[in-house]
């Protein structure tokens, strides 16, 4: 028996299988971590203890995969009028429910890339070693749209539990984490906090330091989710087909799938490339099913729940 699990486009058949949510449930650990807020001159002006419940994937080969816990809530999709550099694309802003779900700690990194790729085929090969910017702890990248699926399917398989790309919505509403600015540390970003092309500033901060590479996941500052690396690093793909804007999206964790045999996939979070405005929680640009093998492209994992 095949089931079809989550995303948008085509579909991918994998071998019938249980979502073990009572193992997930029995495994859940609590992890505390410091939030911050910046103004936007890029000052710390808050610190708040906060804290999450995750779950550890164990890969083989002593490499794991950490999942953390999202609550359900609303959000405001897209862009406040007059944010700057906002595009039309993040328009019309909209309100989204949506219902808990996890979501990897972290992007992707090239241990775990690594451990997975070596898992049975599902539907395509993948390259054990895809990566311009090598290191076991840095995220994966030059990694495709189809790269990505074909992760989750065979994931999915060896764990037992519906793995899969976030909706857009999931996205920027774990990135948010309750945040309404346009970064979810605040009204500017700052290279002392993410790794993005940081000789370019975003409102009143100041320039910064441009490292030309990705860097160790986790090496920045989480968000009040306790998710690491969502401003700047690696692009990572979502799920849904790319629409122009959003009139008629949906309002809750759907995928948003077009209906025009639409190639095109969204990306977001900027990269270590980018300026900052590419890397706000708002952001979306998009890339071809066969395309984003460049290294500034990734992707981080969902598991329903």
């Amino acid at each position: 028996m095949l089931n079809s699990f989550r995303n948008a486009g085509e579909t991918f058949s994998v071998p019938s299988q249980r979502f073990d949510k009572f193992r997930i449930e029995r495994s859940l650990q609590l992890f505390e971590f410091d939030v911050i807020t910046i103004n936007a001159q890029g000052q710390q002006i808050r610190q708040e203890r906060g804290q999450a419940k995750y779950f550890t994937e164990d890969l083989g080969n002593g490499v794991t995969l950490d999942l953390v816990t999202i609550p359900s809530g609303e959000f405001m999709m897209g862009s406040l009028e007059g944010e700057e550099g906002s595009r039309a694309n993040e328009y019309p802003q909209h309100l989204v429910t949506i219902k808990s779900f996890f979501i990897s700690k972290y992007p992707v990194t090239q241990s775990q890339w690594w451990a997975v790729s070596a898992l049975p085929k599902v539907n395509f090969n993948l390259k054990p070693h895809p990566s311009r910017f090598t290191g076991d702890n840095h995220p994966v990248e030059r990694v495709s749209w189809h790269d990505a699926v074909e992760f989750c399917a065979r994931l999915s398989i060896k764990t037992g539990s519906e793995y899969c790309l976030p909706s857009e919505a999931e996205w920027e509403y774990a990135c948010r984490a309750g945040s309404t600015t346009p970064f979810h540390f605040g009204d500017t970003i700052t290279s002392y906090l993410a790794n993005y092309r940081g000789t370019t500033s975003y409102a009143n901060a100041a320039p910064g330091e441009y490292r030309g590479a990705t860097t160790p996941v986790g090496s920045f500052h989480n968000n009040a989710f306790g998710l690491y690396d969502l401003h700047g690093q690696v692009w990572e793909w979502c799920a849904d087909s790319w629409h122009d804007d959003y009139e008629d999206a949906p309002t809750n964790n759907s995928i948003w799938q077009s209906n025009d045999n639409n190639d095109y996939h969204i990306l977001r979070g900027g990269s270590w490339y980018d300026i900052p405005v590419s890397c706000r929680s708002a952001c979306r640009v998009k890339g071809g099913r066969g395309g984003g093998l460049v290294s500034n492209v990734g992707f981080r994992v969902v598991c329903t729940a």
